[in-house]
């Protein structure tokens, strides 16, 4: 999110900043056990190792990843900005994710209104991190460019899960990156949900930016694999004082994201037979012996 030079916005209430730091004050067992989680189990996992784990999971999430390229899907995308706790701006987007005649993978816009976002814009960044951060993926060929440490196991509603903190190992200018947590389902072994924000080195580019850290939660799709269904962040955007904007401001945005109807796309093949299609319960004529 980059800061808008053109608006101005009224600060938030202090009654509402003291509390958002009273939230992050509470235990993490009672914020857990709200949202049906059970406490991190720190001992190792039986049977396995961390390290197996990471294969396993990091190679079912390369499988995932090429399926999903196989789904249509619809994606809903709405960021509020508010004063206090009342939204007063936002931006909507409707996405199909479809295939065309020749099996092209196509992004159709069903939906997009005007943005009214108040004291903030959107810029490639954010859409970038929607489309890959949030949905956030960790394949096999990934993991040479994470620290990946094993945390524990947790029970998240009645799915079992181990627990990995993860950070790139090093931030290359014009790359971003994932960092926070995930959780494996231990037995399908791919990641259920993940927490976090984007990783990135340092640019001129990102002066007067600020990205939210975020939540993705997958649900399993045709019994087999875990797809992102729903991605949220409810956060205050601290955008320091700079010299282009001598005053320092801050933004509470909430964002939502949700994927949905997931379907595997099954090509469409023809039967051209002397130059006319043939339909499938259709038999192609015998050849002409004169020709």
């Amino acid at each position: 999110m980059k800061r808008k030079l053109t608006m101005q916005r009224r600060s938030i209430p202090l009654s509402v900043m003291i509390a958002i730091f009273l939230m992050t004050l509470l235990p993490q067992l009672t914020l857990a056990q709200d949202r049906g989680e059970s406490q991190i189990n720190t001992t190792p996992p039986v049977g396995t190792t961390p390290e197996e784990i990471i294969q396993k999971f990091a190679s079912k999430e390369k499988e995932f990843a090429l399926a999903r390229e196989n789904y249509t899907f619809r994606q809903y995308v709405k960021i509020e900005t508010l004063d206090g706790d009342t939204p007063n701006g936002e931006y909507q987007q409707v996405v199909d994710v479809t295939f065309d005649d020749r099996n092209r993978r196509r992004e159709n816009v069903v939906f997009s209104p005007q943005p009214s976002l108040v004291g903030v814009s959107m810029d490639p960044e954010d859409f970038e991190d929607i489309q890959h951060r949030y949905p956030f993926v960790l394949t096999i060929d990934e993991i040479p460019l994470y620290q990946i440490l094993y945390v524990g196991q947790q029970k998240i509603d009645e799915v079992e899960t181990y627990v990995f903190d993860i950070a790139p190992k090093n931030l290359e200018k014009g790359k971003r990156y994932f960092q926070g947590r995930i959780w494996v389902d231990n037995r399908d072994f791919q990641i259920v949900k993940s927490q976090g924000k984007p990783a990135y080195a340092k640019e001129k580019k990102y002066e007067g930016h600020a990205f939210p850290s975020f939540t993705t939660y997958r649900e399993q799709i045709d019994g087999k694999y875990w797809f992102p269904t729903y991605s949220h962040s409810d956060e205050v955007l601290h955008f320091p004082a700079s010299r282009g904007n001598p005053m320092a401001n801050d933004v509470h945005i909430r964002i939502t994201v949700k994927y949905q109807d997931y379907k595997r796309f099954a090509a469409k093949s023809k039967i051209i037979y002397a130059g006319e299609e043939i339909k499938p319960d259709q038999q192609p004529p015998p050849p002409n012996p004169k020709k």
